[in-house]
């Protein structure tokens, strides 16, 4: 299977590292038109360089704004009007007992984690249903069915991305957009590597090593046994992505490893 998206832009909200970074090289890979969001311009200035270098001849843009606001969804909307391709990949999470969370902490998870789906789909959805294509992703988690009791508000909102995806799929019927949710499992991106390096210092294991080590202790179900790669998850969102997944909406992708341990 050839994947070319010659032609199409593609917006991947919080990409200048982890797997947002994996998904825009992908999707550049793929030949389409990328844009790089973050919150600091050196940050997704450095993004784009970093694709450019790997896939020489890419078509970049970066646009730096702050999607956990709606002042930052509306420029990166004003920046770039009509997209092919969405994906809401953008996300904050980190561990935190329940009773200590206080409201405008709850709050941030929310805006961050879903509204910025919401209002970017919200803005570009209707363009790509006239023009009868297009794509929308959102990257929901393991964690959104799994809830993990010291990070229920960020399972909540992964939940919540679940519920979106779903329910614009069906709004969105007959009209060529296609709207998926891709649900990672534990994953190495730099957000693990950081939570991970006291580990890796204590051991002296390599960071794969330590992170199959949480996975055993904390996602015993793996099926496995170890986190994906950033590029083992941005394969699953650029074929979500294909002209070739056209048949494929409304849909629940896991790249958890086996970790949800259920057969639907």
């Amino acid at each position: 299977m050839k994947i070319d998206l010659t032609s199409k832009t593609a917006v991947v909200t919080g990409s200048t590292a982890g797997i947002g970074h994996a998904i825009a090289r992908g999707l550049a890979e793929a030949g389409a038109t990328v844009v790089v969001n973050g919150r600091k311009p050196e940050a997704v200035d450095a993004a784009v360089e970093a694709i450019r270098a790997a896939v020489p001849g890419a078509d970049l843009r970066g646009v730096a704004a702050d999607l956990g606001t709606a002042e930052g969804a509306k420029a990166l909307v004003a920046a770039v009007p009509a997209p092919d391709i969405l994906v809401n990949n953008v996300g904050i999470f980190g561990p935190q007992d329940f009773f200590e969370i206080p409201d405008e902490e709850w709050t941030r998870f929310f805006e961050v984690n879903v509204m910025s789906g919401v209002r970017l789909s919200r803005a570009y959805a209707e363009g790509m249903a006239e023009r009868g294509w297009g794509r929308i992703v959102f990257l929901s988690s393991e964690s959104g069915l799994n809830i993990p009791a010291d990070m229920i508000h960020y399972g909540f909102t992964k939940t919540a991305a679940l519920s979106i995806s779903r329910g614009l799929a069906k709004r969105l019927a007959g009209t060529g957009v296609t709207v998926n949710a891709v649900l990672p499992g534990p994953t190495l991106s730099e957000g693990v590597a950081e939570m991970l390096k006291d580990e890796v210092a204590k051991t002296g294991h390599t960071l794969e090593e330590a992170g199959a080590a949480f996975v055993k202790a904390n996602r015993p179900t793996s099926i496995i046994q170890r986190a994906a790669t950033v590029e083992e998850v941005a394969n699953m969102v650029v074929y979500a992505c294909s002209k070739q997944a056209s048949a494929t909406t409304g849909a629940a992708l896991r790249v958890d490893g086996g970790v949800v341990d259920t057969i639907a």
